[in-house]
């Protein structure tokens, strides 16, 4: 899995946050995407990285500024992760 985090201007509300995740999942096969206004992002998690050309152009369809990208694997952690695999 990997875990992207995308610097997004021009989100002012809850409702900027619904959009840009809304956007996010009809575009890409993703597991979890959840966007907050006040830190100015969107972190996705998916089983496979996304191309940073393709998702800043599905959040400028959205009418928001992509200004950065950045990925990294992620693996979950926590009381329920399966060990041995």
């Amino acid at each position: 899995m990997v875990k992207i985090t995308v610097g997004i201007e021009g989100m002012a509300c809850g409702m900027c946050e619904a959009h840009i995740n809304e956007a996010v999942r009809n575009a890409f096969q993703v597991k979890k995407v959840a966007s907050s206004h006040t830190k100015k992002q969107t972190v996705i998690l998916a089983e496979k990285d996304i191309p940073e050309q393709e998702l800043k152009s599905v959040v400028a369809k959205a009418g928001y500024d992509a200004v950065s990208v950045s990925s990294e694997p992620y693996e979950k952690k926590g009381l329920f992760r399966r060990y041995g695999r």
